[in-house]
């Protein structure tokens, strides 16, 4: 099966991007001016631009659908106004994630949902066969570009290529570009300042050069998806397929604040609270290297000659220029306990650590 393209490829390909496969979707883990760690430092001490297209984007609307989507997804909307933005899980009965998302919520009769690329499908699927009537959810994946403008210049960048900035963190408005609407939300992956730009196809083009040439006097490098991992594994930002999964519950990935424990139901409600009653046997923990190792998903965890657990994410950290990794780990291992980690046949030292491993700028 060929691989879907962003309507950006041409850039990418010109920009000399490393491409790859991700979601179904080419597109770029890196370019060929700097590659990953220029591009990490560009967006926590510049500005970087990310093409994030792949992400899907779903509508729902129609009478009710908002407390349609309420009664689906885990967090609670009413927690937020029309213009804000909320983080969210879609799981099913058993308690695991389908996907976790972004829900915009434009008005009681119309939200917009970002969910992962490859989970797009099956989140509108669940969504369309739960629909009461006159509710709708359209699948518009291929019909929008997503640009993400991160990093402590970000708004010198928006205000250079004509666009709004200054809304609260998860928040968004709708703006003008090329005489054509386009969303500009206040989210993104990464931890420090940001936008992300959902636009049209039709002017995705445009918008990339905008952006670009706004950034030229502010240090603003393209970063592509490597990137984007090492700096949202900083963060301690999971990933679903590894550190979220139908395997791995909210409640055992330390989500549990995306949960509206107290909404009336939700999918997948019954089996968490019963897991949170009764305390989930593992926990989703950092790690940070005591010496020199990088760790990588499915290395195995050891605690005291006990295995107690597998890396679920593990990167180079640019900024700390050390290991870093999230894990799965027995709940009955100290939170701040030293562990050893299996890193191709060698045995290496970690500390367990909260994340985030950095401080950033992300609600700034």
């Amino acid at each position: 099966m060929s691989l879907l393209t962003s309507p950006l490829h041409e850039r990418h390909v010109a920009l000399g991007a490393k491409l790859g496969e991700f979601g179904g979707w080419s597109m770029p883990l890196e370019y060929a001016d700097g590659g990953v760690v220029a591009e990490h430092t560009a967006v926590r001490e510049a500005v970087g631009i990310f093409d994030v297209s792949h992400l899907g984007k779903a509508t729902v609307s129609g009478p009710g659908a908002a407390d349609f989507v309420n009664a689906c997804l885990t967090n609670d909307l009413g927690r937020i106004v029309p213009g804000q933005a909320q983080y969210t899980l879609c799981c099913d009965e058993s308690g695991g994630v389908v996907d976790d998302l972004i829900v915009y919520l434009h008005s009681p009769e119309h939200l917009l949902l970002v969910p992962n690329a490859a989970n797009t499908a099956e989140v509108v699927r669940r969504l369309r066969e739960a629909a009461p009537a006159g509710v709708t959810v359209t699948d518009e994946h291929r019909d929008h570009a997503v640009l993400a403008v991160q990093g402590p210049a970000c708004d010198a960048v928006m205000v250079g290529a004509g666009l709004p900035v200054g809304h609260d963190y998860m928040s968004f408005v709708t703006a003008s570009f090329a005489d054509t609407d386009v969303v500009v939300c206040r989210t993104g992956y990464t931890g420090e300042r940001g936008y992300e730009v959902i636009a049209p196809v039709a002017v995705a083009t445009r918008l990339w050069d905008a952006l670009v040439e706004a950034g030229t006097e502010h240090g603003l490098r393209p970063a592509g998806l490597g990137a984007r991992d090492t700096l949202r594994t900083e963060m301690g930002y999971p990933l679903h397929g590894q550190d979220l999964s139908m395997d791995i519950t909210p409640v055992q990935a330390r989500s549990a604040w995306a949960v509206g424990w107290d909404k009336p139901t939700f999918w997948g409600k019954e089996a968490l609270a019963a897991e949170r009653a009764a305390k989930p046997a593992r926990v989703l923990r950092g790690l940070k290297a005591v010496g020199r190792g990088i760790p990588r998903a499915h290395m195995e965890v050891s605690h005291e000659g006990r295995p107690v657990g597998e890396i679920t994410s593990g990167t180079f950290s640019p900024t700390l220029r050390t290991g870093i990794g999230l894990a799965l780990v027995a709940a009955d291992v100290p939170a701040d306990a030293r562990v050893s980690v299996d890193v191709r046949g060698r045995t290496l030292e970690f500390d367990l650590v909260k994340p985030p491993f950095v401080e950033t700028g992300v609600r700034g």
